[in-house]
């Protein structure tokens, strides 16, 4: 597999937001199979003290979050600075296909791909995959929006929401469903 859904959560939504936790999977979307997983907590002071700048209302938003959410992205004893998650991040993906082919989905053009990338260019660290490898869900969405399929509503969300790792697994069946609506199985997939 060498499509891999990723979903942060942030303090923030700018590319400077502070990362706090990271979720990914491994995903076919031609048949919805779902793979190797990746779940971290990041200590939020790590995440500022590497020049990552919170927003107010964000953390607001986090405050009137259910108890599990906030729970999630608070877990001191099972979380890690940010240079240590990325440097896991890259180790689950090279550990699961080659970077250089690996393409890399997220919420949005200007959401958790670019505020992954910043993240790695402030903690000096590589960013594996190319940048012609970043994907976007809310584009693939509003394609299915177009020919009248809309899924994500739909189908049943497993775990908690605002969970990094659950998040992402929902995104990767949606994004499945609406690929597998536009490009039948008898065709040739990318």
């Amino acid at each position: 597999m060498n499509h891999l859904m990723i979903d942060l959560e942030t303090m923030g939504n700018k590319p400077t937001a502070p990362i706090v936790s990271i979720g990914a999977v491994f995903f076919e979307p031609s048949t919805g199979e779902m793979g190797p997983e990746f779940y971290t907590v990041v200590k939020l002071k790590s995440s500022i003290e590497s020049g990552a700048i919170p927003d107010p209302d964000t953390i607001i938003w986090w405050m009137k979050q259910s108890t599990e959410a906030r729970a999630a992205i608070c877990d001191e004893a099972n979380s890690m600075p940010i240079g240590d998650a990325l440097s896991e991040l890259n180790n689950f993906i090279t550990g699961n296909t080659n970077p250089k082919y690996v393409q890399v989905w997220g919420n949005g053009a200007t959401f958790d791909n670019v505020i992954l990338r910043a993240s790695y260019e402030r903690g000096n660290i590589d960013c594996l995959w190319p940048f012609w490898g970043d994907r976007d869900v809310r584009t693939i969405v509003e394609l299915g929006r177009a020919v009248g399929f809309n899924p994500r509503y739909e189908i049943p969300f497993d775990g908690d929401m605002h969970n990094a790792l659950a998040d992402a697994k929902h995104q990767a069946k949606y994004v499945s469903a609406i690929w597998q609506k536009l490009i039948p199985a008898t065709s040739t997939n990318l």
